[in-house]
């Protein structure tokens, strides 16, 4: 398409606007199922709506969001008053996007590393989303910090995935978001995760490379470089200065963005990590900004409980985390707002 790389700067210029980030509302059928258990909320596709609904519609979210991740379910659905979910967001400014590969499976010929599937049929998806509103794509690979892991292959296969990926997104004019996890369950310490973590993302962008993606057209979406959940946890600082120090021996300039998955850390934890590293470097050469899910919407489900009466309540819970993510954007939280 002649018109891709004016789109892919135009959706870039949006998605990477000062002080907003991205909200990750695109759980699977099971993931959201597990969300909702707690709450006693029934996991149907009305009260997934109504979820989604709520999350969509508060005054003012476009302040503080510049883009929302959906899942496929949600991309093609209608509110309960007959209007396209994604019709929602654009009204209040917000690009929706859409994750797009198919989840985790074993990778052949390892021992607990996964592969992430997808690439077959991607183009022809990516242009059925696209004539739905989707303006940008999100695509996660995972791994594993245990027992010398992860292997070589596991980080090249992904690598690799990604990269495809990213590329044929680019060629039908959407934006890639780049999603490589180093997951956080383990004992290891700060320095084997800030290790692994380079590791990866060096191999990430040498495949990005090699497959002609266009580094200004894209967002990396990394996990942050933090302790396993079972080792010592490391002060605000010291992991602001090893994911600071890892993105910059990493990650080129030319990428305009770099928005944080949140990995298991709760809301006000994942908010002061990226405050901290705005702080320490307040110049650096890319966005840092946050595409959080659960990070952004746990206090929100909490209060919803998939009751209509709590929707206000709830909004307004939604509203208060994505204004104290915007403040982090610009380093300007303060722990005492949570208050």
């Amino acid at each position: 398409m002649t018109d891709s790389p004016k789109l892919l700067a135009a959706t870039i210029e949006r998605l990477t606007a000062k002080g907003k980030g991205i909200l990750a509302a695109d759980e699977s059928l099971k993931t959201i199922q597990k969300r909702f258990t707690p709450y006693s909320i029934e996991c149907t596709d009305a009260t997934r709506r109504d979820y989604r609904q709520m999350l969509f519609t508060p005054a003012d979210l476009g302040h503080y969001i510049s883009g929302v991740i959906l899942y496929e379910e949600t991309l093609f659905q209608k509110s309960a008053q007959g209007v396209p979910l994604p019709k929602l967001l654009e009204q209040q400014g917000i690009i929706p996007g859409i994750k797009v590969d198919l989840g985790l499976v074993d990778l052949a010929g390892s021992s607990d590393e996964k592969a992430t599937e997808g690439l077959d049929g991607l183009k022809a998806r990516l242009e059925r989303y696209k004539a739905e509103g989707a303006l940008f794509a999100k695509w996660r690979a995972v791994f594993n910090i245990a027992n010398g892991k992860p292997s070589r292959a596991a980080i090249q296969a992904n690598a690799h995935s990604l990269a495809r990926y990213a590329a044929i997104c680019q060629s039908v004019g959407i934006v890639p978001i780049v999603e490589p996890e180093v997951l956080m369950d383990g004992d290891h310490d700060l320095k084997t995760s800030a290790y692994v973590t380079e590791k990866v993302l060096n191999a990430v962008f040498t495949q990005l490379k090699m497959q002609h993606v266009t580094l200004e057209h894209m967002i990396l979406k990394p996990s942050m470089v933090i302790p396993g959940s079972d080792a010592k946890a490391a002060s605000i600082s010291d992991v602001a200065k090893e994911t600071l120090k890892v993105l910059l021996h990493t990650v080129p300039a030319a990428v305009p963005g770099i928005f944080f998955l949140s990995g298991g850390q709760s809301e006000s934890v994942a908010t002061a990590h990226l405050n901290e590293m705005n702080k320490q470097m307040p110049n650096t050469p890319w966005t840092l900004s946050f595409s959080y899910g659960r990070a952004l919407q746990h206090s929100s489900l909490e209060t919803w409980a998939g009751v209509a009466a709590n929707v206000p309540a709830a909004q307004a819970v939604l509203l208060k985390r994505a204004k104290l993510n915007s403040k982090a954007c610009l380093g300007q939280y303060n722990a005492a707002d949570e208050k």
